[in-house]
């Protein structure tokens, strides 16, 4: 099968998404499909299409701050390279909580899927997130960030609302489901926090943050 896999992040930007799409893409081509990546992350080479390990890498790039997987203008720059009809399969992962249009982007997705292929995507619903215990940091960390998303034009809760979207996209046969992640064990839970703690602290989003005045350094 020819498989598109629709990431902002992937390597060497390292991240969950980053890694989960990366060995994703890597087991489909060891089971003989053909697999192109399409991403917003730089990888030092500016925009261009690579092979990289087996899959075919187009990286939408902008030289921006932080190397920030962002590219409002990506539609524009991917619409030739993916061909009305060219995928059995389109998966996007954690995507369409990030985008201003994500009814648009599914329409997208379907065009360039073969009749009768399957376009795949799943996001988060960052209000039914749990924990125990319950430190108010982590109430606040989950109030900031869902509103800086929505600031920046996203839908941090955009997995309640998949069906919906999907449905105004021209989508007939849909399949809904759910799935939960636990981070419970002590590897888990470091590589989680690890990662949503640089993200906080170092990233262009800790900047945001604070000119916006959601939170302070201090915070």
């Amino acid at each position: 099968m020819r498989i598109a896999l629709v990431s902002d992040c992937y390597p060497p930007r390292l991240g969950g998404i980053e890694a989960q799409v990366h060995d994703l893409a890597g087991r489909l081509v060891g089971a003989g499909h053909e697999v192109e990546v399409v991403t917003a992350t730089p990888d030092g080479g500016g925009a261009r299409t690579v092979v990289e390990g087996g899959v075919v890498v187009h990286r939408v790039t902008l030289p921006l701050p932080g190397g920030l997987p962002v590219n409002p203008a990506a539609r524009r720059v991917v619409r030739p390279l993916l061909r009305e009809g060219r995928f059995d399969v389109v998966h996007a992962h954690q995507v369409l909580q990030h985008l201003t249009d994500p009814v648009g982007a599914l329409a997208e997705m379907r065009r360039v899927t073969r009749p009768g292929g399957i376009v795949a995507v799943r996001d988060a619903v960052y209000s039914a997130m749990t924990w125990f215990p319950e430190p108010a940091g982590m109430e606040q960390w989950r109030s900031v960030y869902m509103a800086t998303a929505r600031a920046n034009g996203g839908e941090p809760d955009a997995g309640r609302r998949l069906l919906s979207w999907a449905q105004q996209a021209g989508f007939d046969d849909v399949t809904p489901g759910s799935s939960t992640w636990c981070y419970a064990t002590p590897d888990d839970r470091r590589w989680w926090g690890g990662l949503w703690a640089d993200r906080i602290l170092e990233s262009t989003m800790a900047r945001q943050v604070v000119d916006s005045g959601l939170a302070t350094r201090a915070d």
